[in-house]
């Protein structure tokens, strides 16, 4: 009986705790249409993700792309935060752009892709 009552009570520990878990929305755009050659600015927002713990890197081929800014961390009454970075950058045809998120453990990736 007590082994059952520990199994209700780690169950229900377990679905307090997935529950409050939200993984992010996350927006990959820029500024002005993409434009091979032309500076822009990109942007990545990030929404709706609970625990705050969380980081964005923006990069270009691997690397990050330098004096990026990021808002403050910002929540709504449910307790779902939003942030928002950017940098400066300029396109080139065959360079990989893309915003890289991780929220907790989980590392994932959201390309920019030119709206040519």
């Amino acid at each position: 009986m007590k082994v059952l009552l520990w199994i209700s009570a780690l169950a229900a520990l377990y679905c307090a705790v997935d529950s409050k878990y939200s993984p992010p929305k996350v927006q990959v755009y820029s500024r002005n249409p993409g434009e091979f050659g032309k500076q822009n600015t990109f942007i990545c927002h990030v929404s709706n993700f609970h625990p705050p713990d969380i980081s964005i890197e923006l990069l270009m081929d691997g690397a990050e792309l330098p004096n990026s800014q990021q808002t403050d961390l910002s929540f709504k009454q449910d307790w779902h935060f939003h942030l928002t970075k950017s940098a400066a950058f300029t396109p080139e045809d065959g360079r990989k752009t893309l915003c890289r998120v991780t929220h907790g453990s989980k590392v994932t990736d959201f390309a920019w892709e030119p709206n040519m």
